[in-house]
């Protein structure tokens, strides 16, 4: 049975520490659609890449305005979470699409701009089961010694090797993933998660330092000892912000950047 107002309310928002004493707010009810919009996209009942209903479905399943739903998806558009094309409906986002493949990754070729990237030539080093360590279970939101899977990479562009990334993943969600499947996949990684594991990464962090690189990064990016690399730690979430990602990216800045649009 679909959920409605009158049946699967979303609970009031807390009231502060503190302030006993004073009314509790509820959130205003577009922010209660929206919340059963991210149930249904969380429970998997639109995928990746799918329409959801229609505007005026959706007002008639929640029994609401059709206003009110429209404010709703507006949100969850501007979040990247939804893809609105016209004259054909709204969509569930996905890194599939072109348009997002590089959605997480600011990197930009010093000769060109956003979106000129180009594709990347991909080399997995290693693929492997570990019991989570501390700093990694505590990314992740898993108990130490928690199962999960450690992936290293290469990503190199027009040839030259540019990022080594240390990629830790939750074992449940990712049960069956291998090396092989990866180097495979023909599109990004992110996409495979997608269609493969029903994982959608919506939202990052990202901390930003430099650094010189080890031994190992030596090796697989080519540099000198003393060679300034930009290192970059994303915690990486699917829906109710649940992290699903833990990917530490060491890149080389002599031929591109990193770019970051700010409004």
């Amino acid at each position: 049975m679909p959920a409605s107002l009158s049946t699967r309310p979303l609970p009031p928002v807390p009231a502060p520490s503190g302030s006993e004493g004073v009314s509790a707010s509820f959130s205003p009810l577009y922010q209660q659609i929206k919340g059963l919009v991210l149930q249904s996209l969380l429970g998997g009942e639109w995928k990746p890449g799918e329409a959801i209903p229609s505007e005026m479905d959706l007002a008639t399943r929640y029994r609401v305005s059709q206003g009110t739903v429209r404010k709703a998806i507006d949100e969850l558009a501007s979040e990247n979470l939804l893809t609105r094309r016209q004259g054909k409906g709204t969509f569930v986002a996905t890194h599939a699409e072109q348009t997002v493949q590089y959605r997480f990754l600011k990197l930009v070729p010093d000769a060109g701009g956003m979106g000129s990237l180009g594709p990347a030539e991909r080399h997995f080093i290693d693929c492997k089961r570990l019991r989570a360590p501390a700093d990694v279970a505590r990314a992740l939101g898993l108990r130490s010694g928690d199962p999960t899977l450690q992936l290293q990479r290469v990503l190199a562009f027009q040839g030259i090797p540019t990022i080594f990334e240390d990629i830790w993943l939750p074992g449940g969600p990712f049960k069956g993933l291998t090396a092989e499947r990866l180097a495979a996949h023909p599109g990004p990684m992110y996409g495979m998660f997608e269609s493969e594991f029903g994982v959608r990464m919506v939202r990052a962090e990202e901390k930003i330092r430099a650094v010189c690189p080890g031994p190992m990064e030596q090796k697989w990016l080519q540099v000198a000892p003393g060679t300034p690399l930009l290192s970059v730690e994303r915690e990486a979430y699917t829906y109710n912000k649940l992290p699903m990602e833990l990917r530490r990216g060491l890149y080389r800045t002599d031929k591109h950047h990193y770019r970051h649009e700010l409004s």
